[in-house]
């Protein structure tokens, strides 16, 4: 049997946290929201639907993935897979079944949920977004040969390969450190492309100037980092 946890980041995610666990397949073990500082019901109505509750008081989208992790680390049980995902209900946690497939039946090491244009919901992601994955992909395609079309949130990753890559970032460059990191160290990595909606509430980070600006100065330095290290 295949054990898997998820890891869910939400701040103030009051009003869909409850649709993203309740959505959540129950192949899951364990899944873990990691309230980022919310001021709002998100840790209560988490709890609520049967999820572990953790807190993050340092606000970033990495301290809180960093705390899951810890978590996870702190158990005598270990999973087999890690699945990351939002806690916005922009994705569809019953495709989590897709996410994990090619770990289990091709030993595969590293999944990314593409949000692919032909599944996505008009307006679900931004125009900031869709350059800077662009960018991103783009710049790691040239720089690293690289396969990745998205730098999406939805994915899964073996355990043991996730603790081999040593996260660090704490905020918005999260997930193209992981990716990155991935290539480094030659992990075997697919894309499987997902629906995408618009998100329930505002964003804190594309809905925002500073959020979209301080995003793409992260994810660039992460890329521009790697390939000097080349």
């Amino acid at each position: 049997m295949t054990h898997i946890k998820v890891i869910i980041p939400a701040f103030n995610e009051a009003n869909s946290i409850t649709h993203v666990i309740h959505d959540i397949p129950n192949i899951v073990d364990e899944i873990i929201v990691v309230s980022n500082n919310s001021t709002d019901d998100t840790e209560i109505n988490a709890k609520k639907a049967g999820a572990t509750v953790l807190t993050e008081p340092r606000k970033g989208y990495g301290y809180a993935c960093l705390k899951g992790m810890q978590h996870i680390a702190n158990q005598n049980t270990k999973p087999d897979i890690v699945v990351f995902l939002d806690g916005d209900y922009s994705d569809y946690p019953e495709e989590l079944t897709k996410i994990v497939a090619p770990i289990i039946n091709d030993d595969i090491d590293f999944v990314i949920g593409a949000r692919v244009k032909r599944l996505r919901e008009q307006g679900a992601m931004t125009l900031p977004q869709i350059f800077g994955n662009w960018l991103a992909t783009t710049l790691m395609s040239l720089f690293f040969g690289a396969k990745f079309t998205d730098l999406g949130p939805f994915r899964a990753i073996k355990y043991d390969k996730l603790l081999g890559l040593n996260m660090e970032d704490k905020t918005y460059g999260w997930t193209v450190e992981m990716q990155l990191k991935a290539l480094k160290q030659k992990l075997t990595y697919t894309e499987i492309p997902v629906n995408y909606r618009n998100r329930i509430g505002v964003s804190k980070v594309s809905g925002t100037l500073k959020g979209a600006i301080f995003a793409g100065f992260k994810i660039l330095g992460w890329i521009f980092k790697y390939s000097i290290k080349k």
